[in-house]
């Protein structure tokens, strides 16, 4: 009997995965491999990401597959490459080719990048609207690493050996395919009479925020007299205390990112900011005008055609309008409303492909803790199918915004009381999902529509020794080394 050999075992095993060169490089010499890869995946790596770990993981998947299926995303945009691609399989279909129909097929996307590389990637394969569409598993590489951790592919950054490349590999070659929801964003504002109102991010626009520019003059949102902005994002927005947070975070990061290369630290440095901006001691330092009710009226859509003002409490300092089950690190501010919840406001449990967005409010990051207890979630304020945010005339002169991680300042006229910001359902990919998938589809029969137990008024005392957990919720964790007694 042959002795086994395992790297042997290994190489059959990348073969399921690799996508022959014709297929990738238009006009090169074309091979007869009929069957092809069973797993063909194509991988996109933002190298910048997770210090040097992006870097290294794309040396590591270079090394085990073609280097042309591996693309670094600071070298190449995704759509570009995506366009090629699909370009080639119909010119190689047209021509006889068997094997690129069946690499259409089977394709597969491993993005590896922070939330928001994740979300710039989901938003080309929905822009480009490639059939069939491509689900797309997402690695870990950033701070909070929403995405990945709703659909089961962790939250903390990976190895980047060989071994740890072919684990992920084959877990990516089990994964179910479910559906997500995305969501169009669109600002709108009379052109000021001085200065700009186009959004600030830090030091210079996230890739989240790529799409977020004025709409061309020919597009059917453009409004003569006004500035209008459009984007889209898949997990959360989010306005108020929280986003003023992360905005300072991501600032700091562009001036110093040498200080920004371990998971562990970023998390540290992003509590201490919540204590320096606020948003432990808001009531102290945060002024009353930048509560959201002193800023705008909010209204809702859950009937087509039909808006509901929603009442906001004065003590309300942040909103996120969630997509995914998990903010700020992995916690889940809605939670799963009990039967008597669903009975008397019509609450659900968060589906992500149900065309509802959930939008939860908090007080202060105190409240947030909140989320460490068992059941613990934020001020459920309403579920719909489109939010309104229409800002008071002469609030603010500006607001901070956060788009799936991705912060920015928005300018405000003050003296106009037409700025508007709107959110509605736009269309849905697909992703990959583990079988420690969070996320919930409206679609699975075996799952309950509502729990019978509910911890709507209870959990902050819960809370108070669990929130010096790392790991999770960075917007409302304080460090060890920070003296609470010195905060309020």
């Amino acid at each position: 009997m042959a002795d086994y050999n395992p790297e042997s075992d290994s190489e059959n095993f990348l073969k399921q995965f690799c996508i022959p060169n014709y297929i990738l490089v238009p006009d090169s010499e074309r091979e007869s491999l009929p069957d092809g890869p069973t797993c063909p995946i194509l991988v996109f790596i933002n190298s910048k990401s997770g210090g040097q770990l992006g870097g290294d993981l794309l040396v590591t998947y270079r090394s085990l597959l073609n280097k042309n299926q591996v693309v670094d995303l600071l070298e190449e945009a995704p759509d570009t490459v995506l366009h090629r691609l699909y370009l080639n399989l119909e010119k190689l279909k047209l021509n006889g080719d068997e094997l690129s129909p069946k690499i259409q097929e089977r394709l597969r996307i491993i993005v590896a990048g922070g939330d928001g590389t994740a979300g710039w990637l989901l938003g080309v394969v929905s822009d480009l609207k490639l059939s069939p569409p491509p689900p797309i598993a997402t690695v870990p590489l950033g701070t909070g690493n929403n995405l990945p951790f709703s659909f089961g592919w962790g939250k903390k950054n990976p190895g980047t050996d060989r071994n740890a490349v072919e684990s992920f590999l084959r877990q990516v070659m089990q994964a179910k395919e479910m559906k997500i929801d995305s969501w169009h964003i669109l600002m709108r504002m009379r052109a000021p009479a001085h200065g700009s109102c186009d959004p600030i991010a830090p030091l210079e626009l996230p890739h989240s925020l790529h799409a977020f520019q004025r709409v061309a003059s020919t597009d059917t949102l453009n409004k003569e007299g006004c500035h209008t902005f459009r984007g889209g994002f898949w997990n959360y927005f989010s306005m108020g205390m929280d986003a003023q947070v992360s905005y300072a975070f991501h600032s700091e990061r562009k001036l110093n990112p040498e200080k920004f290369k371990n998971q562990l630290s970023n998390q540290s440095t992003y509590a201490k900011l919540g204590c320096t901006q606020g948003w432990f001691c808001a009531s102290l330092t945060h002024p009353s005008s930048r509560n959201i009710a002193q800023l705008a009226k909010v209204k809702i859509m859950k009937k087509h055609g039909e808006w509901l003002d929603l009442p906001i409490s004065q003590s309300i300092r942040s909103i996120v309008c969630l997509n995914l089950p998990s903010f700020s690190g992995g916690l889940n501010p809605w939670g799963t409303p009990n039967s008597k919840k669903k009975h008397d406001r019509g609450l659900t449990p968060p589906f992500v492909d149900d065309g509802l967005i959930e939008v939860v409010g908090f007080r202060d990051a105190w409240h947030g803790l909140v989320l460490f207890a068992p059941k613990g979630h934020g001020i459920r304020l309403a579920q719909a199918h489109r939010i309104r945010f229409e800002f008071h005339k002469g609030a603010v002169d500006h607001t901070f915004m956060r788009i799936d991680g991705e912060p920015w300042k928005q300018p405000l006229p003050v003296d106009d009381e037409t700025v508007v910001v709107e959110i509605s359902h736009h269309r849905q990919v697909t992703m990959l999902a583990t079988h420690d998938c969070r996320s919930k589809s409206v679609h699975d029969p075996s799952l309950p529509t509502s729990h019978d137990s509910d911890g709507d008024s209870s959990g902050e005392d819960a809370a108070e020794e669990e929130w010096r957990k790392f790991g999770a919720a960075d917007t409302f964790k304080i460090p060890d080394e920070v003296d609470i007694s010195h905060l309020s």
